[in-house]
C-alpha cells in the first residue's frame, strides 16, 4: 500500500520508533514566540541546559503583545530577546521587523515541502499549506525540540478532504474551513491530519491555503496539509531558485511529497462547495456555524480584520473592495492589523490603508493582541465582535465578549452596516461601479 504525504514525511524524518504507534522525528524548524517560549527557556536555564540544537533552524518573533502593554509582557519579550541574542539566533524578529508568526515565517521562506515544524502555538498547523508536517506542541516538547531538535508524535492517520465545485464570488477559504469544521465538529479530526485536496484547493493561492490549514486545529486536527504544487513553488521561488534550475524542476521535485494513489486513509470526505454561502459562527465553538443570511442583522460593536488566519494582503484587498467609497457605521469600531510589515507596506503602496482609514478604521501595527484578548482591541463584557480570527471561545477577545468568526469580506460589509451582513450585494455593487 502507498503512503500519505504525512507518512512520507514521518518516514523521511524518523530517528527512532519507541513504540509501534510513536515516532521520534528530526525537526527542520523550531518556531518560537514570546508567550509560550519564555516558559521553556526559563526551565532549560533552571536545569542547566541553556542550549539550542541548531541556531539556524530556530526562528523567533515577538508578536502576541507588541509593543509590550505592561511590565509582564515586557518581561516575556525580554526573556525571548536575551535568549535569541545569547544563542545568536539570526532569524529573530523584534519590534519594527516583527509580524504575526504564522504569516511572517512563511513569508520569509522558512517553510518548505516535506519539512517537520513545531511551535508552542496551536495554529502552527498553518504551515501545512506548504506540504509540511507542522504541529503545535506543549512546553516539554518545545524544550526537547529546542535542545535536541526532535519531537515525538503518534503514527499519523489522515482524513482526506476532497473539495470540489467552484467558489462563488464573496465566498472564500475562510468560509470553506468554517463549513468543514461545522461538518466535522470540533472533535471530528482529533489526533488526525486533515489533507485538503481537489480542484478547489488546487485553484487556491498560498494565502488561501494557509487560511484553510490554519483552522484545522479547530476540528481537533494535529495538522492541516496541502500537496505542494506549482503555486507552492511560485510562492517559494525567491528562496529556492538557487536549488532548482527552474520552477518546473521544483514542481517535479515537490511531487515526492504527494500522497500515493493507493494510500490508506482513516476516512475520506467529499464536499461540493459550489452552492456554499459566506459562513459565520454564532456560539462559543468553532463548529457552531451558520450561513450569513441566517445571521444577518445581528448587532456588532467591533469589527476586527487581521490575525494569522486573515491578515495577509489578499485578505485586505477583498475587504477594501467593499470599503472603498463607504464609511463604517457610527456604532462600530473598526480595527485593521496587517499581519506583517511587508503586508503593511504593500497595502500602503496599493492605497488599501488609505481606503480603510477613510472608511473609519483604526490601523494598528502587526500583532496577535486582539485575537486572544490581550491588547489592541479587547472587548468589554457584553460587547460583540465580527472577527476574521480563528477562535470564538467564550471570552476569547475579552471577558464576557462574543466573537463571530467570518471572512474579511463579510467583516467589511458588517462594519459598514453595523450588523452582520452578506458581503455579496456589496461586492456586486463594487463590481458594477467599475464597469
Amino acid at each position: 500500500m502507498g503512503q500519505t504525504i504525512a507518512e512520507k514525511i514521518f518516514a523521511a524524518h524518523r530517528r527512532d520508533t519507541p513504540t509501534p504507534d510513536n515516532a521520534v522525528l528530526n525537526l527542520d524548524v523550531v518556531l518560537a514566540h514570546e508567550i509560550t517560549t519564555p516558559i521553556a527557556i526559563n526551565d532549560l536555564v533552571a536545569r542547566g541546559m541553556d542550549r539550542v540544537f541548531d541556531s539556524a533552524k530556530i526562528k523567533a518573533v515577538i508578536d502576541h503583545v507588541t509593543p509590550s502593554k505592561d511590565s509582564k509582557t515586557a518581561t516575556q519579550g525580554k526573556i525571548l530577546r536575551d535568549w535569541a541574542r545569547r544563542h545568536q539566533i539570526k532569524d529573530f524578529f523584534d519590534i519594527g521587523a516583527n509580524g504575526v508568526c504564522h504569516a511572517l515565517f512563511p513569508e520569509k521562506g522558512f517553510i518548505r515541502p516535506g519539512y517537520t515544524v513545531i511551535m508552542g502555538d496551536s495554529h502552527t498547523c498553518t504551515h501545512g499549506a506548504f506540504g509540511a508536517f507542522a504541529a503545535g506542541v506543549g512546553t516539554t516538547d518545545l524544550e526537547v525540540g529546542i535542545l535536541k531538535g526532535v519531537c515525538s508524535f503518534r503514527r499519523p492517520e489522515t482524513i482526506k478532504m476532497a473539495i470540489t465545485g467552484k467558489l462563488a464570488d464573496g465566498v472564500y477559504a475562510k468560509d470553506v474551513i468554517l463549513f468543514i469544521i461545522k461538518t466535522l465538529t470540533v472533535n471530528g479530526a482529533t489526533d488526525k491530519i486533515l489533507e485538503f485536496v481537489g480542484p478547489v484547493v488546487d485553484a487556491m493561492s498560498m494565502e488561501a491555503r494557509m487560511t484553510l490549514c490554519n483552522m484545522a486545529i479547530e476540528a481537533g486536527a494535529t495538522c492541516g496539509i496541502c500537496l505542494p504544487d506549482r503555486t507552492t513553488a511560485a510562492y517559494l521561488w525567491p528562496f529556492i531558485q538557487g536549488d532548482y534550475a527552474s520552477v518546473d524542476a521544483a514542481v517535479a521535485d515537490f511531487r515526492q511529497w504527494h500522497s500515493d494513489p493507493d494510500a490508506g486513509y482513516a476516512s475520506t470526505m467529499a464536499l461540493d462547495i459550489s452552492g456554499l454561502e459566506p459562513q459565520v459562527t454564532y456560539g462559543f465553538k468553532p463548529d457552531e456555524v451558520k450561513d450569513v443570511t441566517t445571521m444577518a442583522g445581528t448587532r456588532v460593536d467591533q469589527v476586527y480584520i487581521g490575525s494569522c488566519t486573515n491578515g495577509r494582503i489578499e485578505d485586505l484587498r477583498e475587504a477594501a473592495r467593499i470599503l472603498a467609497g463607504r464609511r463604517i457605521a457610527a456604532t462600530v469600531r473598526g480595527i485593521l492589523s496587517p499581519a506583517t510589515p511587508k503586508v503593511y507596506v504593500r497595502a500602503l503602496e496599493e492605497g488599501i490603508i488609505k481606503t480603510f482609514m477613510e472608511a473609519g478604521f483604526c490601523v494598528t501595527n502587526p500583532t496577535c493582541g486582539a485575537c486572544l484578548g490581550m491588547s489592541n482591541g479587547v472587548l468589554a463584557a457584553g460587547e460583540v465582535c465580527a472577527s476574521t480570527t480563528n477562535r470564538n471561545f467564550n471570552g476569547r477577545m475579552g471577558k464576557g465578549g462574543m466573537v463571530h468568526l467570518m471572512s474579511p469580506a463579510t467583516a467589511a460589509a458588517t462594519a459598514v452596516a453595523g450588523v452582520i451582513t452578506d458581503p455579496r450585494p456589496c461586492l456586486r455593487q463594487a463590481k458594477e461601479a467599475k464597469l
